[in-house]
């Protein structure tokens, strides 16, 4: 399946964490949606809305749901404010959640301090537990447990499972925004027993920004306040001269407009990789890879700053070198063709299941090679007196 991604001989690609280079099935997919636009209209819209019907069963199939459970949205942010500004808050209300999280998981929950409902944060530097220390944080008031699946900067994986029957247990609703987990990592509602499930399409899924998964749990469909109206979200859907409307009883609730039909044709190929594959086969190797990475690291003497445990990482693997400015060791690879990122305090690598060993070796080396040259010039620039 490595034929699936022709990717420049130059780049060496470990930032599916990031935004994922698109298989060859999904180029051609878009060309072809693109084409047959240019040539056709919309005469085909019927086979565009098979499309579309695919990749919900796609969706629904990766995390255990049904199709009509699966909203296609914009973006994580975009799903996320659905829930946090749909959710009937009472004043003094709280989530608890995790302070080290990407900007979407946070900003979303600390916008509803106007309306009385406040956040509480696990510092995982100080949490050997997580998922007892965030229950632990909960009380009375807690309304709702919001979290990653996968920690975006140094890759710690939760017990999902484990969290949500502590959540469970509490009346507490559970949000998982799955963006770094699904397609790396198998995903089951039915064990994790989430309330709601959010994730872009553009990371581990190779497919494009701008589509997204929300699931809602059927029981809180209706839960949920709508801020968003439109005509694709209504029951009685084409009917245009209908005076009256309700909301449909499907996901498609919160899907207010038409919808991103390049963007499903995509996803939709792309997801029909992953299928192809097996998620556990895909899943066993992103572990063996990120195996090998830690290995590297531990060679060249690097500081791995991911967990080590492999129940506790999915696909990243961010490490620091000593004595080297991580920054800048990150824009010289970025420089070199090394696609990655600067996270949690170094420089973050994640592949995905295709990439190949010399991918991860040269990358191990060239940071070996650029660190060793940033201390080397600074011994030279401040030699010792």
């Amino acid at each position: 399946m490595t034929d699936e991604f022709p990717l420049d001989p130059e780049v060496l690609h470990l930032n599916h964490a990031g935004v994922a280079p698109w298989p060859r099935r999904t180029v051609a997919a878009v060309t072809r949606f693109a084409e047959e636009n240019a040539r056709l209209g919309s005469r085909r819209y019927p086979a565009w809305l098979a499309t579309e019907r695919r990749l919900r069963e796609r969706l629904a199939r990766l995390i255990g749901a049904a199709p009509h459970d699966i909203a296609l949205v914009k973006s994580t942010s975009e799903a996320l404010s659905i829930i946090a500004h749909g959710l009937r808050w009472q004043p003094g209300e709280n989530v608890v959640g995790i302070l080290q999280e990407f900007p979407s998981n946070r900003i979303v929950w600390e916008s509803l301090a106007p309306r009385g409902v406040g956040l509480r944060q696990l510092d995982l530097a100080r949490s050997e537990a997580p998922e007892d220390d965030l229950l632990a944080l909960c009380d009375a008031h807690t309304r709702l447990v919001a979290v990653s699946s996968v920690q975006y900067a140094r890759g710690l994986r939760l017990d999902l499972e484990r969290l949500g029957a502590g959540c469970r247990l509490r009346g507490i609703h559970l949000c998982v925004d799955a963006i770094q987990s699904l397609g790396a990592l198998p995903f089951d509602l039915g064990r994790c027993t989430a309330d709601f499930v959010v994730a872009d399409g553009h990371k581990w899924l190779l497919g494009p920004e701008g589509v997204a998964l929300l699931y809602v749990a059927p029981a809180l469909r209706e839960a949920l306040d709508l801020h968003q109206f439109g005509w694709h979200m209504v029951a009685e859907r084409g009917d245009f001269e209908r005076p009256d409307w309700r909301a449909a009883p499907d996901a498609t609730r919160f899907e207010c407009g038409s919808p991103n039909m390049l963007g499903i044709h995509a996803l939709e190929a792309s997801l029909s990789l992953l299928e192809e594959i097996g998620i556990e086969r895909v899943a066993d190797a992103i572990g063996e890879r990120t195996a090998r990475l830690i290995a590297l690291v531990d060679r060249h003497g690097f500081e791995l700053l991911s967990p080590r445990a492999a129940a506790r990482r999915a696909g990243i693997v961010t490490f620091r070198v000593p004595g080297a400015d991580q920054p800048a060791l990150y824009e010289a690879l970025m420089g070199h063709g090394v696609l990655c990122a600067a996270r949690g305090g170094g420089v973050r690598f994640s592949p995905h299941f295709y990439t190949r060993e010399e991918t991860l070796v040269r990358a191990m080396e060239l940071a070996a090679a650029l660190a060793g040259g940033q201390v080397r010039r600074r011994a030279q620039d401040n030699p010792a007196r």
